[in-house]
């Protein structure tokens, strides 16, 4: 947890490059979109559910190959194609007045703005709330009305 909290100072953008479908849920991912960094990652675990096109960069084709290393293969060309071609020339491209990179700013509020929300604590515990702990509560009651009559 130290060493994640130095690590999220000094990144703009956060790679994440797991075998599809052994992503299990990938929490660094959101703690590095909280921050407001860039998720730069395959469409695995969370990030199949929080990529919208427009807060991160997502690698390969969402295709799954059988053989792993023409899996290797298209990945590897698909993250290297997106880094040349988007991520720099986004990060790198003329800056303001102040020096600053406008549209990839512009990206790190989209990314905070739609994934944030989303991938909280308060809507995970508001959720269960409504899909679990209610529906057992009036079930309780209803069941106990049965068994009172």
């Amino acid at each position: 947890m130290n060493l994640a909290r130095y690590l999220l100072q000094g990144v703009d953008v956060w790679l994440n490059t797991p075998r599809r479908p052994y992503e299990a849920s990938g929490t660094s991912g959101m703690k590095a979109a909280m921050n407001g960094l860039l998720n730069f990652s395959v469409l695995d675990g969370w990030w199949r559910e929080g990529y919208n096109g427009q807060n991160g960069w997502a690698i390969g084709a969402d295709k799954d190959y059988e053989d792993p290393n023409q899996q290797d293969q298209a990945d590897a060309e698909s993250l290297y194609d997106i880094l040349e071609n988007q991520i720099i020339p986004l990060y790198y491209q003329e800056r303001s007045s102040d020096g600053l990179p406008g549209e990839w700013i512009g990206c790190m509020q989209q990314s905070i703005r739609t994934l944030a929300p989303q991938f909280s604590a308060r809507r995970m515990v508001k959720e269960y709330i409504e899909r679990l702990y209610l529906p057992a509560l009036q079930s309780r009651r209803v069941l106990s009305e049965i068994l009172d009559q």
